[in-house]
């Protein structure tokens, strides 16, 4: 049996004990080990392990001896309560050695997490789990977590759900981090709210959130609409060294310039104008970006969305000019004119 969605999600929750065995596999091993910590969890207990009701088997040991299997599924532990036998990174090699472990197993047994790396629809194993009548197979892919995955995360923290903005900062959080990373920093921000019973608020999860050591455009930026020059010559040769060219800058200053000319130009003011951005912005950042629109106005910020075009353009040209020159000297033409 295959679970996908809302079905799938439940399942990771409150999985069946009374099943045969459960496949997990992705071709994110962060995701997966996440899920598969959730449902051994749920099944056997924080003390599990300590209690030996836990039994871990690599799929490299299992393919040198395929009756460690057997031996985890039928064996007794001291300690009563429900077992799991895990095997960890499986392949289609190992198909016919699970599939004969399930034909031995019986009620009271074991049960049998598999965890896998990415794996096509043809695949042996899949078909091992997915065509037995008392097993669950469960694919994770790639996808953007929903606001129903959000929520859930932090009712499982014991953070009640907070306003909207919030839930907005949480979504972009959500699908910037890694989903280990994500629930860790759910996690961190329980421990920070523990105490406090006032509501979750965006500077609680800017608090809690993971800082970067590297820069990135946004501090380029950042740096240029508060006109500090004497400050864009270290952080772009770090910005440089990470990978980054002049042009997937000159993208992202444009992108950002061309944003507050949006916010700047609404007969409402840039307070009204931020609202209309899409996608939305949201809690410091917006605070930011009406800011900025108001300090440029909209006259300056067409100047400098014509300086960006000029340099957009010779960057994509087949001039020989040096790019990162190029691109230096028009940002700071326009930390310049932040200045006036």
């Amino acid at each position: 049996m295959k679970l996908t969605g809302v079905a799938a999600n439940s399942y990771f929750r409150q999985p069946d004990p009374s099943h045969t065995a459960l496949l997990i596999f992705g071709a994110d091993p962060m995701r997966v080990a996440d899920k598969r910590q959730e449902v051994i969890n749920a099944l056997v207990g924080p003390q599990g392990e300590e209690e030996m009701r836990l039994t871990r088997i690599s799929a490299a040991d299992l393919r040198k001896d395929p009756a460690l299997l057997d031996d985890a599924i039928k064996a007794q532990g001291f300690f009563p309560g429900h077992r799991v036998a895990f095997v960890e990174d499986a392949t289609d090699g190992l198909s016919k050695v699970i599939a004969a472990a399930f034909a031995d197993w019986q009620a009271g047994d074991a049960q049998v997490v598999i965890t896998a790396g990415s794996l096509t629809a043809k695949s042996t194993l899949r078909k091992v789990v997915e065509g037995h009548s008392n097993a669950v197979s469960i694919g994770l892919y790639d996808d953007p977590p929903t606001m129903a995955d959000v929520e859930q995360a932090l009712r499982d923290a014991g953070i009640p759900v907070p306003e909207r903005d919030v839930m907005d900062a949480l979504m972009a959080l959500a699908n910037s981090l890694e989903p280990g990373d994500f629930r860790q920093t759910i996690e961190k921000t329980s421990l920070y709210k523990r105490g406090d019973d006032s509501p979750l608020s965006v500077e609680d999860i800017t608090a809690n959130a993971p800082q970067s050591a590297e820069v990135d455009v946004d501090d380029i930026l950042d740096v240029v609409t508060t006109g500090q020059a004497d400050q864009l010559g270290p952080l772009l040769r770090n910005l440089y060294a990470q990978g980054v060219t002049p042009v997937a800058l000159s993208i992202g200053a444009m992108r950002h310039f061309r944003r507050l000319h949006v916010v700047a130009s609404d007969p409402g003011g840039p307070a009204a104008g931020v609202g209309r951005l899409r996608p939305p912005v949201f809690g410091p950042r917006r605070d930011k970006v009406v800011r900025q629109a108001s300090h440029w106005g909209r006259d300056r910020l067409e100047r400098a969305l014509t300086a960006l075009t000029d340099v957009d353009l010779q960057l994509r040209s087949a001039s020989n000019a040096p790019q990162n020159a190029a691109m230096e000297r028009v940002l700071i033409r326009l930390a310049m004119l932040a200045r006036r």
